[in-house]
């Protein structure tokens, strides 16, 4: 647990960076600053392991008071993984990795082997074990960077903007496989981010900073984004914050329409009717879902051969059965043929869903919403009468 005590950084000439900040992030869990440029979120997280020190106020890690630790004895105890990984150029990097557990004492054949099994941890296979910083991609830079973190199994981590340095689909990546590692480990992590959407999808808790280092909210995602405390928190999360809360309510039994299938490798010309509308959904020998075939727009020999993969539409992304509503509502709408492709847990077809079904879903899940508000605003009038 990592608790901040009416904690205040002012730096010379009075300019106030964190400002009477009160804050708990509790263990085993992901607690995201985030806000504006200059709220102090960095200063915050800098001011855990003393590369900042407070003005005033006091940091605490479970019962330990971080004032009273000496810094590199707290450094080494805690995992700090920044925006560029922070490697050392000229280190393989398996001794980027072994760093901290020699430093500790761990013998450096003991750290290598630790730190080999690491990068597997953490999607990286071994082998690079014996490259250097510069021949990785900006994607694998941060898998060490947060390998290195990792090697000394400390409680706690901090994150600064870990994946930002990185191109949106290997940042989706690294969020997902961050979210895997922290599901296997538990660590306490404090993650700063500027992206209000990394923010919602790692948190466990999400704390918003405002202009001159004021907390304006702490909140769970979907909290944050059905009730933002203010106008500034509103304007923050963004304008489609009821489109992206639809992301913590489950999808439940949706209406699963059957839909023919095409098994890539067989031809068309034999199953004309498994075209529905002009498409055809094309999934391999195991029914996983590989894309939609625009029949209509064949010629006369591709309707003859087999389906090949590279005549289909890869639009459409896939949801699965347990997901939520805004899954299935994306699937739908960014699918070609306006159907959305539901799978299980194994990823194989389970069936379609349109967008209209899906919105019938979500307003029968506003009802409920707005019913259960007008009780409650009943109940605290009542509660408020002498």
């Amino acid at each position: 647990m990592i608790r901040f005590e009416s904690v205040t950084k002012r730096f010379r000439g009075g300019g106030i960076a964190v400002d009477a900040l009160d804050l708990e992030a509790p263990t085993g869990k992901i607690t995201v600053l985030v806000g504006p440029s200059g709220c102090g979120k960095t200063t915050s997280l800098r001011m855990v392991n003393r590369m900042v020190e407070p003005t005033s106020g006091r940091i605490w890690l479970d019962d330990r008071d971080t004032a009273k630790v000496r810094p590199a004895t707290l450094r080494r105890g805690i995992g700090y993984v920044i925006q560029q990984a922070g490697l050392f150029p000229h280190r393989t990097v398996v001794d980027n990795v072994a760093t901290v557990p020699v430093l500790l004492g761990l013998p450096r054949r003991d750290a290598r082997r630790q730190a080999l099994d690491l990068l597997e941890r953490v999607g990286l296979p071994r082998e690079l074990g014996e490259r250097y910083p510069a021949q990785l991609s900006g994607g694998q830079q941060q898998r060490v960077g947060v390998a290195r973190a990792l090697a000394a199994d400390p409680p706690v981590m901090l994150m600064d903007e870990p994946f930002s340095a990185v191109d949106p689909v290997v940042r989706a990546q690294l969020q997902d496989e961050f979210l895997r590692l922290q599901g296997e480990l538990g660590k306490t992590i404090l993650f700063v981010t500027h992206d209000i959407d990394e923010a919602i999808k790692l948190g466990d808790q999400v704390a918003v900073l405002r202009t001159g280092g004021r907390l304006a909210q702490v909140a769970t995602p979907a909290e944050l984004l059905s009730h933002p405390a203010d106008a500034f928190v509103a304007g923050f999360v963004g304008r489609d914050r009821g489109y992206r809360a639809l992301g913590f309510a489950a999808a439940g039994e949706l209406p699963l329409a059957h839909e023919p299938v095409v098994t890539v490798g067989d031809a068309l010309a034999a199953t004309p009717p498994r075209a529905v509308d002009g498409w055809a959904l094309v999934v391999d020998a195991e029914r996983r879902p590989l894309g939609w075939l625009a029949v209509g727009g064949l010629g006369e020999a591709q309707l003859s051969g087999p389906v090949v993969e590279d005549l289909l539409n890869l639009g459409g992304t896939l949801a699965t059965e347990s997901g939520t509503l805004r899954e299935a509502l994306d699937a739908a709408l960014s699918s070609p043929s306006g159907r959305g492709v539901i799978v299980d847990e194994d990823g194989r077809f389970a069936g379609t869903v349109t967008a209209s079904e899906v919105l019938t879903r979500i307003e029968r899940r506003a009802s409920v919403l707005r019913q259960e508000a007008i009780e409650s605003a009943a109940a605290e009038v009542i509660a408020l009468q002498p």
